[in-house]
């Protein structure tokens, strides 16, 4: 590579500035970056059982810096600090909100084709299905986004996984668009098509971020039990609600506060998880938040602790839980040793 801008201090010193455009090229090449990500996953993976515990991550920060060509650790207190925001960072992440990553390379699907609860688990898929003068595609291709990662399939409404796993194997198959749709005709298809997406998965494994998260009503019965910080999270959130020439609040604010103060409370954004929103709504009818009267600043943060009470209730009683995939890493060639840096 060559040098990049340089400054000169005041001693005479010629001091190396980072701008960032190393980072920038190989980020933005996408198949010099894909090498990058499959090699460092399989350094990284220890144990070789397709996850990442915190541990086996740790060093991955020391060794992306120093790929990406920051100094060593210790060596300069600039990038310790950027080495150190990376990992409070990613570490505090792990923490709110778990991250598993998978390489999704055929074996568990091809594990689920060959098990006894492969037939009577597509079956049941295929009677949830109902897509009106649906093809046997298009039956095929809801049944492999009913699939999760616990069977082995990347999330296939991602396009490349569509694009480069999915359509080929259908179109490997010769699938027929002709046939009617029955269980009879789906079944055998379907695992024709599923053992052929299991190879091309083989061929280009997919690297999936998979996350988890149940919401029970612990967050909010954390924030509940600690009246210091239920009272100053209630001020914060009054200060920022819009309120009339006698300072009351409308009723009508009450799920934009919920919304303001839900990271406090344990809960996702409004719109994030529709169960939840369910949730809210139920709770709003029951304690009647919507009819529009306007209420001191006192009486807003009373209603707005007994609707948190309400869902904390509901939650106990009915835990959500949510989970997310999110492909991170498409192998696009079959080379999976690390390129050497780009040349600039």
């Amino acid at each position: 590579m060559e040098e990049g801008p340089q400054i000169v201090t005041k001693s005479g010193e010629v001091v190396e500035v980072m701008d960032g455009s190393d980072i920038m090229e190989l980020v933005e090449n996408d198949k010099v970056f894909s090498n990058f990500v499959d090699h460092k996953f399989r350094d990284l993976d220890r144990d070789c059982d397709g996850h990442l515990s915190v541990k086996e991550l740790q060093p991955a920060v020391a060794d992306i810096g120093a790929a990406l060509g920051l100094p060593p650790q210790g060596t300069s207190a600039d990038s310790d600090h950027i080495y150190a925001e990376v990992l409070s960072e990613f570490t505090h992440g792990l923490k709110r909100d778990p991250i598993v990553i998978l390489r999704i390379d055929g074996e568990d699907l091809l594990e689920f084709i060959e098990s006894p609860s492969f037939e009577p688990e597509m079956m049941s898929i295929f009677s949830e299905i109902d897509i009106p003068n649906g093809s046997l595609t298009d039956y095929i291709n809801k049944a492999f986004e009913k699939l999760t990662v616990d069977k082995g399939m990347p999330p296939v409404l991602d396009s490349w996984v569509t694009s480069n796993i999915i359509t080929p194997a259908l179109q490997s198959c010769g699938v027929s668009q002709e046939k009617p749709v029955s269980q009879d005709v789906f079944l055998p298809e379907f695992k024709k098509v599923s053992e052929t997406v299991a190879q091309r998965l083989k061929e280009h494994p997919v690297i999936v971020a998979h996350s988890e998260n149940t919401f029970d009503g612990t967050g909010v019965r954390r924030l509940l039990s600690n009246k210091f910080e239920l009272e100053k999270t209630l001020d914060t959130t009054v200060k920022t609600m819009p309120k009339d020439q006698n300072g009351k609040i409308s009723k009508d604010c009450v799920r934009l506060a919920l919304d303001f103060l839900a990271s406090a409370a344990g809960l996702p954004p409004l719109g994030a998880v529709y169960q939840i929103d369910e949730v809210i709504a139920e709770s709003c009818k029951m304690l009647d938040m919507d009819d529009g009267k306007l209420v001191k600043e006192e009486e807003f943060k009373k209603i707005l602790t007994e609707l948190l009470g309400s869902i904390m209730l509901q939650l106990e009683g009915n835990p959500i839980s949510v989970s997310t995939n999110s492909v991170v890493h498409e192998p696009l060639a079959s080379a999976s040793t690390l390129l050497q840096p780009l040349s600039m």
